[in-house]
């Protein structure tokens, strides 16, 4: 597995991990919205383990804030930041690399935040949404290779990238940062947070044979939140 960030501690930690777990893998410092490194990166991922059979994009950020004061501008830092998974799919190099293969999985992380509108989030939303309809364009265009793509759509999950939004956002009234256990106790039917595991499982099952008959799906990972109600009173 390559592993690519840029946070250099974080991902070099991730390598570990799966080291220590009997995994193999590798670290390549890597801006995902560099479009230009990305064949770099492919080949990378071929010298070290021989094919492409997997491509996982799951750079993201948490933006918050009305859409009258949203900076829509492309120089913009969160115009800037949520063209990266666009440029995974981009570049022509994964997919040729893939059919090579025989095919293969690509996964783009998404939200439900993708899936319906709310209050100070409709930059956010609007960046997620356009990674679901992204996904089926990419499925749809490379089914014959028998490549799948397909989008998964977390909830409140419980990650740093709470710490990252702004207080005082719109939004985050309250002026101080977000406890995503609390605010996952009042509105998610499970009455629970989710956690980073619950995603990658998620993945993982879009990456194995298991799903090889998905692609251009949503796969929603939210504890209930979609479903359409709040969290029932215990009997």
């Amino acid at each position: 597995m390559l592993v690519t960030d840029i946070d250099d501690a974080l991902g070099k930690a991730v390598v570990e991990r799966i080291a220590k777990a009997g995994g193999k893998a590798h670290y390549l410092h890597h801006d995902v919205r560099d479009e230009a490194a990305w064949p770099g990166v492919i080949a990378e991922a071929e010298k070290r383990f021989g094919r492409l059979d997997i491509m996982v994009a799951n750079a993201g950020i948490g933006i918050m804030s009305p859409i009258a004061e949203h900076d829509a501008r492309p120089t913009g830092s969160a115009s800037r930041r949520s063209t990266s998974t666009a440029c995974s799919c981009r570049s022509s190099t994964p997919f040729r690399r893939m059919k090579k293969a025989g095919g293969g999985s690509i996964v783009l992380m998404s939200s439900i935040a993708g899936l319906r509108g709310a209050p100070g989030l409709a930059a956010y939303s609007a960046t997620k949404g356009g990674v679901r309809l992204l996904a089926k364009s990419v499925a749809l265009e490379h089914a014959a290779d028998n490549i799948r793509c397909n989008s998964v759509h977390p909830g409140i999950i419980a990650t740093p990238i709470w710490g990252k939004i702004p207080t005082g956002a719109e939004g985050n009234r309250r002026n101080a940062p977000i406890d995503p256990r609390e605010r996952a106790a009042g509105v998610v039917p499970l009455t629970r947070v989710g956690e980073a595991q619950d995603i990658a499982n998620g993945v993982l099952f879009l990456c194995t044979e298991a799903a090889n008959y998905m692609t251009g799906q949503e796969l929603v990972i939210d504890g209930g939140m979609t479903a359409g109600g709040r969290p029932a009173q215990r009997q």
